[in-house]
């Protein structure tokens, strides 16, 4: 067994063992000491060793029973798949039809769905009905985590244990001068960053709390009830959070109100997106012991935080102890260590240094700062990816767009500019037209604000390449304001 592996059983078993009493999981009713989860994931992961299988998809809410499950995938070295929530049934089937898992656990409401894709229940599985094909995954593949999908089509990426537990024991490392006693699960277990923030909290013998996504307020991508989230955080004594920087702004704004207290508090990572450096002032004012971070699934999510005794407001922190990281000539971040072993159903990744694709520079001190990206790609402030390439397609495809662009870096919503093929057709077919094409986007990539241009983007005004491009940087310094205060819903 590998070396974080087996340091991971170890610890739960010295947890169930010295505090046997101690709560581990708490859901929404659900309670399990660490004696019990012991207990649990051993039966599950007994279980699911003598079923032979090799492939295993989770489709839970946030809850226990959705994590003793993975926690059993792992020990049994069973490679695991979670279902992201907030993907559209497309990309599910895409997920499930790329990974051919041999037995699915899934919530009630995904029947139809799976059995689309050509499963069956039996007993407390989802088998596929013509038995699963040879899967091209990647040797000593844990996990496969699927990014948010910047285009339609999300990639799947493979990581080992070791990658993953690596991570997780760096970040209970790091949280461990703060003590943070009780741990709150608030993004959806099939967020990576989310998977090995309980991975840490277990291995400091905190206790976890997982309530489901509906619990909390929280639907799809971005859906948040603030009044019922607010209420669970109280009501449950969070000490420690990984949050994304919409739902910090949340966070802060109900404080200064004085909606909830800011005590209590101990460690609140925050990643995902970039985060605005206002914001973060205004945590600090509020006495929110906030700490950003940086990381992608690639290198199996975080590269570099903010910690207690290592802290610079602007920056993304210090590169963890289990990486190096450098940068390229062009400025591109390289990260070495705890990387991916590859995509699913492509060659394996082989390289020392896996190029991020984020633009960066080191202070003095190694503190990292990110300047932006060498693509086009945006990223929301709930830390989705989103190829504006993929949404425009979308919208102009329906006949009445001629031009679309799409605007989401660091917002709660994308944002559309929009020129009609008509100038003369009215604002309904223009509003019809962005309903239709986001019915085909999963909810984090659709347009849910657009606004009427008053001219076309050419060449002449300097918007449009003379291949036809939209010039990018040119229509966001043109449209920054209205990228700011969408006005047309």
């Amino acid at each position: 067994m590998q070396p974080e592996l087996q340091h991971l059983r170890d610890t739960l078993a010295e947890h169930a063992e010295r505090q046997p009493q101690r709560l581990a999981l708490w859901g929404d009713s659900e309670r399990l000491d660490y004696q019990g989860l012991l207990t649990e994931v051993q039966a599950r992961e007994s279980l699911l060793r003598e079923s032979g299988i090799s492939v295993f998809a989770l489709a839970l809410e946030n809850g226990p029973q959705a994590l003793i499950w993975d926690l059993a995938a792992l020990f049994a070295g069973v490679t695991c798949l979670i279902l992201p929530p907030f993907f559209s049934p497309a990309q599910r089937a895409h997920c499930l039809h790329q990974s051919e898992p041999e037995l699915v656990v899934a919530e009630e409401a995904l029947t139809e769905e799976l059995q689309a894709c050509g499963y069956r229940l039996d007993g407390p599985f989802w088998r596929p009905q013509s038995g699963a094909g040879e899967v091209p995954m990647v040797p000593g593949t844990a996990k496969v985590t699927y990014t948010s999908g910047t285009t339609g089509t999300p990639k799947g990426v493979c990581l080992s244990a070791e990658a993953m537990l690596r991570v997780a024991r760096e970040l209970e490392l790091v949280s461990r001068a703060s003590a943070p006693q009780h741990y709150l699960a608030v993004l959806p277990l099939a967020v990576l960053l989310e998977n090995l923030g309980i991975y840490a909290a277990l291995l400091a013998g905190a206790t976890v709390s997982l309530p489901s996504q509906r619990q909390l307020g929280i639907s799809g991508a971005s859906g948040v009830d603030w009044p019922r989230l607010l209420g669970m955080l109280m009501a449950r004594g969070a000490q420690s959070l990984i949050l994304v920087p919409q739902l910090l702004l949340g966070l802060v704004t109900a404080i200064e109100r004085g909606a909830v207290p800011a005590s209590g508090f101990r460690f609140i990572a925050v990643g995902g997106a970039k985060v605005s450096p206002p914001l973060l002032q205004r945590a600090v004012r509020v006495g929110l012991p906030v700490y950003e971070g940086y990381g992608l699934s690639e290198c199996a999510s975080v590269v570099c935080l903010n910690r207690p005794d290592a802290h610079r407001p602007g920056s993304v922190g210090q590169p963890l102890a289990h990486v190096q990281v450098r940068l390229a000539e062009d400025g591109e971040v390289l990260v070495q260590g705890s990387t991916l072993l590859g995509y699913l159903g492509e060659p394996g990744f082989s390289g020392d240094w896996w190029p991020t694709g984020d633009i960066g520079e080191f202070d003095s001190d190694g503190y990292l700062y990110l300047r932006g990206r060498k693509k086009h790609q945006f990223v929301t402030s709930f830390g989705r990816n989103v190829n504006p390439e993929w949404v425009e397609a979308e919208l102009t495809q329906g006949g009445a767009i001629a031009q679309a662009f799409v605007h989401g870096e660091r917002l709660p919503r994308n944002v559309a500019l929009l020129w009609p093929h008509d100038p003369a057709c009215p604002d309904e077919l223009l509003a019809s037209s962005v309903a239709a094409a986001n019915l085909s986007l999963p909810d984090y990539a659709r347009v849910a604000s657009w606004v009427r241009l008053s001219e076309p983007f050419t060449p002449a005004n300097g918007l449009l390449t003379a291949n036809g491009r939209p010039r990018r940087e040119a229509i966001l310094a043109r449209y920054q304001q209205l990228f700011c205060e969408p006005v047309t819903e």
